[in-house]
């Protein structure tokens, strides 16, 4: 199987030996040459990545990359294989264990993250500005209507594939993108975010996080999940902290973890 999955980076980083991983400079154009192809070839979105993050990759590989199946995982998080070894780079997802996955399924996806005691819906609007999500439904009903109760289910329940991370076949891939992209260029023409904080104008890559999830709910797509591991040590203190300021005293979070 010819498989690719771009590794989204923005600084020097070790990267996997496995030639199945393709490292990808985001937002080239406007940092430092740091050695990695860039996302500003051919046809591209580079620009726009200070607001959509890792899915100027995503775009870059549908519109520029040649291969079967194609996906994403960042530098700094990984899908996980079988193997445990206490360097993390020895426990990622290998090409073997991708194809074999690839036998029974057309999509591979990370464990969901679970909020628990907050539904996706609510999570995002005590963490984040709501009017994205709130446009985004509108765009979703005038535009593609059939998605609307798919979308409303998945803001519902209270876990989610996140991380814009996916292995897909190449056609399945495509035919996301192409309904992912319609929708986040007519959210980014309504959408004002002149007066957003850099962390809050990375909006349209977290639209992006859950819009996967409804597409792939609308469309019944069979998918494997898998755990995704972490290559820095999270700053889980920090990370339940924001979280729990976010749900009861309704402060957004001021940077990310």
């Amino acid at each position: 199987m010819d498989i690719k999955v771009l590794i989204a980076v923005h600084k020097p980083y070790r990267m996997p030996a496995d030639s199945v991983y393709v490292p990808i400079h985001v937002g080239f154009k406007r940092k430092k040459n740091i050695g990695f192809i860039g996302d500003h070839t051919g046809d591209n979105i580079s620009d726009k990545n200070p607001n959509f993050c890792e899915l100027t990759a995503i775009y870059w590989a549908w519109k520029n990359l040649d291969a079967d199946y194609v996906g994403l995982a960042h530098y700094r998080r990984h899908f996980r294989g079988k193997r445990k070894s206490p360097d993390k780079f020895d426990c990622i997802l290998t090409r073997a264990e991708m194809e074999k996955i690839f036998e029974k399924y057309d999509l591979i996806l990370p464990r969901k993250r679970n909020y628990f005691i907050e539904t996706v819906q609510s999570h995002y609007e005590h963490t984040h500005e709501p009017e994205a999500l709130e446009l985004t439904r509108r765009i979703i009903q005038e535009r593609c209507p059939e998605y609307l109760k798919d979308f409303d289910r998945v803001m519902g329940r209270t876990s989610a594939h996140m991380f814009n991370m996916l292995i897909a076949r190449r056609d399945i891939y495509d035919a996301y993108c192409s309904w992912l992209f319609d929708i986040l260029f007519e959210l980014e023409n309504r959408l004002d975010i002149s007066s957003y904080a850099p962390f809050e104008a990375r909006v349209f890559g977290r639209i992006g996080e859950l819009l996967l999830n409804v597409w792939v709910e609308h469309n019944k797509i069979p998918y494997k999940e898998v755990p995704f591991i972490f290559m820095e040590e999270p700053k889980w203190r920090k990370k339940i902290m924001n979280f729990l300021m976010a749900k009861f005293l309704h402060r957004k979070y001021s940077s990310s973890v």
